[in-house]
């Protein structure tokens, strides 16, 4: 109708003198600037044929026809005119379809570029996202981003002094700050001491620390250095000497870790001969274990299994020394508060757990009784487990992960002897199928998904009564070669599919993950 001029009864004009007939209903809909257009009571009489300013006839007919269609087509070319349109006559979907392009396309190379035009349009959800980003990615931005390169000064003090910039070593830190320096020399090199202090310098490494940071000649060119220099020498000095004697020292500002993007918590277990709900988190950036005070109040278990959606970390099932638990409890790790939840319906002792798509799944474990092959999942939005279809084995002390959204079990103990078999369970189908066993026998297991692959690693064989080291991927396309060694364990597997050998080393008690072509 809007095309044929059907009744029509407002015409845009711009000022390169295109026109546009439309409905005004259509058009006040869309948007509070054409509502106010229309209906505004400063004019002495209805307005039918404005002209609207600041606009081009192509970027004017692409905000009606998304008034008309509710749709647009955004680009890398047009989605900075689109947003500024949008925002310019308060168009809100399009500068909502706007943002959902850049955050869909949100990269290392352009997510400064996309907080900053956030911020020019005050989009505080968007700004929000491409800041976390940037904190989250701050290794890859460095190594790739022209746009770090001309941040103000200020800028990138605020970038690289935030707590949350997600650095595995303060090395990635200064190693930016010096590139942005090195861009325009004689006008930056003058920053030095201020973007020193954004550096956690005492986390450097101490040959780090000497070679490229004390004696840069940034650093030596600037006096106003040496109190940084200083300080940070005397704690990496007290720090190594504590650690050859028993004590601690405090920790100046210069060596505070940043917030940890990741934490682990290990909570409960058994300990000293009886289950304990001591909970400790280990934080990877600061390589230390910190205890955290807030157990939980119902008490101690063990043999139990941890589960997590979003901030809540789930303890499912357990023992404590007297009582086989269906109970669950669910730990908050912003609040630190605790909180029981629905309980599962059967008791599950060494029960194996994984979380697919947030729902939680339990499987098997030991009531008390006898070994279980039943398994049951839990939502949390409705708090209520149920029942799914049970395996096609009994099995406690096993390990279950996700891969493509297929669950995997694997190994545990039926009662009677260790088990080498495996499992799947495709939730669409609610349906589990056998697969191809293990080489070898294993409870008390560990397994996860790496590269469309299932590592087994571990467990216990009651055959020969020793802790297994080798590792096991239950792929009916590999075919794995296994030999010992006093100090590790080798493990070479053969792709059937592809013809090509890959190389796994386990040392000790690390498993690192390192994939070899040898064709």
């Amino acid at each position: 109708m809007r095309r044929e001029g059907e009744l029509c009864d407002a015409i845009l004009r711009t000022s390169d003198g295109e026109q546009f007939m439309v409905h005004r209903a259509i058009m006040s809909a869309c948007s509070p600037y054409f509502r106010t257009l229309f209906t505004t009571t400063l004019h002495a009489k209805e307005r039918h044929d404005i002209i609207i300013p600041g606009i081009s006839s192509d970027m004017l007919c692409l905000i009606i026809e998304y008034a008309y269609t509710r749709t647009i087509d955004v680009s890398w070319e047009n989605v900075e005119e689109i947003l500024s349109s949008g925002d310019q006559f308060n168009v809100m979907g399009i500068v909502k379809c706007c943002c959902d392009f850049l955050i869909l396309n949100l990269r290392p190379e352009n997510c400064i570029g996309i907080r900053q035009l956030a911020r020019r349009f005050y989009i505080p959800d968007l700004e929000d996202k491409a800041h976390k980003y940037l904190m989250v990615n701050f290794p890859d931005v460095t190594n790739v981003s022209e746009e770090l390169m001309e941040l103000s000064v200020e800028e990138l003090v605020s970038i690289c002094g935030d707590e949350e910039l997600n650095v595995r070593n303060e090395e990635t830190v200064w190693v930016a700050l010096i590139k942005w320096i090195d861009q325009k020399p004689q006008e930056r090199k003058k920053h030095i001491v201020q973007l020193m202090r954004c550096v956690r310098l005492g986390l450097l490494d101490t040959q780090f620390f000497i070679e490229k940071v004390k004696n840069h000649r940034y650093v030596l060119e600037n006096e106003d250095c040496r109190p940084l220099v200083i300080d940070t020498l005397k704690f990496l000095y007290d720090l190594e000497m504590i650690t050859e004697k028993d004590g601690e020292i405090p920790t100046p500002d210069l060596a505070r870790p940043r917030i940890p993007y990741e934490v682990m918590f290990a909570i409960g277990g058994w300990s000293g001969g009886s289950p304990t709900n001591f909970i400790e988190t280990y934080d990877t950036r600061a390589d230390r274990w910190v205890k955290v005070d807030e157990v939980d109040p119902m008490g101690a278990r063990a043999y139990h299994k941890c589960a997590v959606i979003n901030f809540d970390i789930y303890v499912i099932g357990g023992f404590d020394g007297v009582e086989y638990f269906n109970s669950c409890r669910c730990f908050n790790a912003v609040t630190k508060e605790w909180r029981e939840v629905a309980p599962m319906n059967a008791r599950r002792c060494y029960v194996s757990v994984t979380v697919l798509n947030d729902i939680i799944y339990a499987m098997g474990g030991y009531n008390g009784h006898h070994r279980q092959n039943t398994a049951e999942k839990y939502d949390y939005t409705y708090n209520q487990w149920s029942m799914i279809t049970p395996m096609n084995v009994q099995r406690s002390d096993a390990c279950a992960t996700v891969l493509n959204g297929i669950i995997f079990i694997t190994g545990g103990f039926n009662g009677t002897e260790c088990m080498n078999s495996a499992e799947c369970y495709n939730p669409k189908t609610d349906q589990w199928n056998m697969l191809s066993p293990m080489r070898n026998r294993r409870s008390g297991v560990s397994c996860f998904a790496y590269h469309d692959h299932i590592y087994v690693l571990g467990g216990f064989n009651v055959l020969n009564f020793q802790k297994l080291s080798g590792v096991r991927l239950p792929n009916p396309l590999l075919d794995i070669a296994m030999w010992q060694q006093p100090d590790r364990s080798n493990v070479v597997f053969y792709d059937n599919d592809g013809g090509t050998a890959h190389f796994t080393t386990y040392f000790e008690s690390t498993c690192f993950i390192d994939h070899l072509n040898c064709t």
